[in-house]
């Protein structure tokens, strides 16, 4: 699940005065309301099964107006505000006592200070893109160019990389696929007059972008370079295509790359990153790698070098100065995005030292911002869905025994992790330079590419996290069986110690399901329990399997995202079925809990099980720019929030008895045409 930055757990004492001589210590309050939905968000005129997202949501997306400066409003938006204000609180401390920090301190004091020195930044002008501009300039034959395209911060029509080996994922391998875009794939393919003015637009950034750096002839080299980038997309695989795990494990040893994809000088490029002592390379989006090679020999040396001077400038504007700055944000952000300002500087510049030493500072916002009573409730909330999750896969009638067992086998090894990691990145050899920013930012690069380096040919370290503990977000990792959560993400309205046991559930209860749900999704039900990428599906269990993807692939894509713009089914079908089997195995935990402790009472007028579905519906409390609405629609393997909720309460039986929905109600689904999962 992807989502966005968002911080803070309130937990506040409230002391009342009971009599002149004695006090007592109040029942902290939920953030939201009185028990942790806001209900004056709801829209009480629209029918829950008509519009369940705007029964719950309507009456503040009504009256909500999306930041000049943001592409979207909405929970993630407001708690991403509060960590840029907490990090910042972090980073100012740092400036003031350097030396409480250690190495680390004066590291992201230095390059948060490159970022902030505006004048220094002006004064040096294009100075500090020349050495860069350079070398490409020297480049004067396809190796030579080649060893750019292996190196870390130019641009590539192949990427390469290191990820755990599908076969066996206790050891790391090399993997390579398609790259070198500057918009999404299908911005260069689409036809229609929004499409025709998206590439205008990029046309004349192209040209501008590289009239800044000094670069001769621009407006020709734009044309190429634009020609270029959409025959690349034309060979290039879809993000629907690019999901299908099957297809993308194709691993190859040095004969095997050369034998697909002759074109390109794989031993050089493979020494070059570092990577040559890997027995194998996993071979992903094989059919668009090799039509890049042959149109790399097809295409002029020259047109090649224009194309990655002009993508490293633009990949770097935003280290430059502010007219490169300000070139890329009106293409990128206001054009493709609508967005319309450009965010205040020291909020990007949180951004940028999250990115480069987010650990560093993620350490300290654990310290300041988690409480360790918050990891103790998310444990037993995880169990409560790994029970729930067990309950249902025993009873499934459309799974035969066999495959049961292995599910509910790979069910108990998952691995929670909760909060932040157990031991933080050694940032000591990354360089930092105050005054350097470009510098800075590629050696950021460097550091990162060889942290991979060293662990390669060693066995992989379960300890490593893919998110900072500053992020508002959770994910599953296949080739470990872990599911992830960030201590940035366990705040209201995900999670909340105050909030009512159903609020709870219906949000970071689904939330957790969600992730345990990629473990079965229709590309995560292909690797085992250790991570291993392999069958443990019989025939008959993976058809019945199919047959009800196919029925969610069928749902969403009648769903409009924009006007104009369908949701793709098959690109968001393993995020879908993370919501379904998310919202209905934590529905049965929170049954579970009330049998336990009794039923849940009634709270304003609403019963446990309506609190429950309320609280999952307001978790996605989001609005989008139409232009990014566009543009995930197209990329994005989530579905729009509207839908995240609308799509999937359609098919929980639990949700219609809970509001009363109807038959004749737009949401309706006949019984049998509800999708039924996990």
């Amino acid at each position: 699940m992807k989502m966005s930055n968002w911080v803070r757990l309130a937990a506040g004492v409230a002391l009342v005065a009971v009599s002149p001589a004695i006090a007592q210590t109040a029942k902290p309050a939920p953030r939201y309301g009185s028990f942790g939905v806001d209900l004056s968000a709801q829209k009480p005129s629209v029918k829950p099964g008509d519009d369940f997202w705007s029964f719950a949501n309507g009456g503040w997306n009504d009256r909500t107006e999306i930041a000049a400066d943001r592409a979207s409003a909405g929970f993630g938006t407001q708690l991403s505000i509060e960590a840029e204000a907490n990090v910042r609180a972090i980073l100012d401390d740092m400036a003031k006592n350097p030396s409480a920090y250690g190495a680390s301190g004066k590291q992201v004091g230095d390059f948060y200070a490159s970022w902030m020195d505006e004048a220094a930044i002006e004064k040096a002008g294009t100075a500090p893109l020349k050495p860069y501009l350079a070398r490409i300039a020297g480049v004067n034959n396809l190796d030579a160019l080649q060893v750019l395209f292996a190196t870390t911060g130019y641009a590539s029509p192949v990427e390469l990389g290191i990820i755990p080996d599908l076969a066996d994922p206790t050891h790391y391998t090399a993997v390579t696929g398609q790259g070198g875009l500057g918009m999404p794939r299908d911005y260069y393919l689409l036809e229609g007059a929004k499409y025709d003015a998206f590439r205008t637009a990029y046309r004349a950034y192209v040209q501008k972008i590289q009239e800044l750096a000094g670069i001769p002839d621009a407006a020709a080299k734009a044309d190429a370079i634009i020609a270029l980038e959409t025959a690349m997309a034309k060979v290039q695989w879809s993000p629907a295509e690019s999901r299908d795990i099957a297809k993308l494990n194709d691993p190859q040893t040095l004969a095997g790359l050369k034998a697909k994809a002759p074109d390109f000088n794989w031993a050089l490029m493979l020494k070059t990153a570092g990577l040559e002592s890997s027995p194998s390379v996993l071979m992903t989006q094989n059919t668009a790698v090799t039509a890049l090679g042959k149109l790399m020999t097809a295409t002029p040396l020259a047109t090649w070098k224009d194309y990655v001077a002009y993508r490293f400038v633009s990949d770097h504007a935003q280290f430059l100065p502010k007219v490169f700055d300000d070139t890329r944000f009106g293409f990128y952000s206001q054009t493709l995005s609508g967005v319309k300002v450009q965010r205040e500087r020291w909020k990007r510049g949180i951004q940028l030292v999250n990115g480069a030493l987010g650990e560093a500072v993620g350490a300290i916002y654990v310290a300041k911002y988690f409480p360790p009573a918050a990891e103790k409730q998310m444990a037993e909330l995880i169990e409560n869905l790994r029970g729930a999750y067990k309950d249902r896969i025993t009873a499934s009638t459309w799974m035969d025994d066999a495959t049961k067992q292995k599910a509910l086998a790979k069910l108990a090894a998952f691995e929670p992790r909760i909060g932040h990691p157990d031991k933080y990145i050694d940032y000591s050899s990354f360089k930092v330079v105050r005054g350097d920013l470009l510098g800075n930012a590629m050696r950021s690069g460097e550091f990162q590419h060889e942290l991979e380096l060293s662990r390669f040919g060693k066995p992989v370290d379960r300890t490593l996290w893919d998110m900072t503990p500053q992020t508002v977000n959770a994910y599953y990792n296949p080739l470990s069986n872990q599911i992830t959560f960030p201590a940035a993400i366990l705040q209201p309205p995900f999670f909340d110690p105050n909030a009512d046991p159903a609020v709870n559930y219906g949000a970071i209860g689904a939330i957790i399901g969600h992730e345990m749900g990629h473990g079965f999704d229709d590309q995560g039900s292909q690797f085992g329990p250790t991570g291993k990428f392999e069958n443990w599906w019989t025939d008959s269990a993976k058809k019945a399997f199919g047959e009800r993807t196919a029925a969610l692939v069928a749902q969403y894509d009648g769903y409009e995202a924009v006007p104009g713009t369908k949701i793709q089914g098959k690109l968001t079908l393993g995020e879908n079925i993370g919501d379904l089997g998310g919202v209905e195995a934590a529905y049965g935990a929170f049954q579970k809990y009330q049998a336990e402790h009794g039923k849940a009472p009634v709270i304003g007028g609403l019963t446990g099980d309506q609190r429950f579905f309320l609280s999952y519906a307001q978790a996605w409390q989001t609005k989008l720019r139409e232009d990014t609405a566009r543009q995930y629609a197209l990329i994005d393997p989530h579905s729009p929030a509207k839908f995240r909720v609308n799509g999937i309460v359609r098919n929980v039986d639990a949700w219609y008895k809970a509001f009363n929905i109807q038959p004749g109600d737009a949401l309706y689904l006949a019984p049998e045409q509800r999708v039924h999962i996990w």
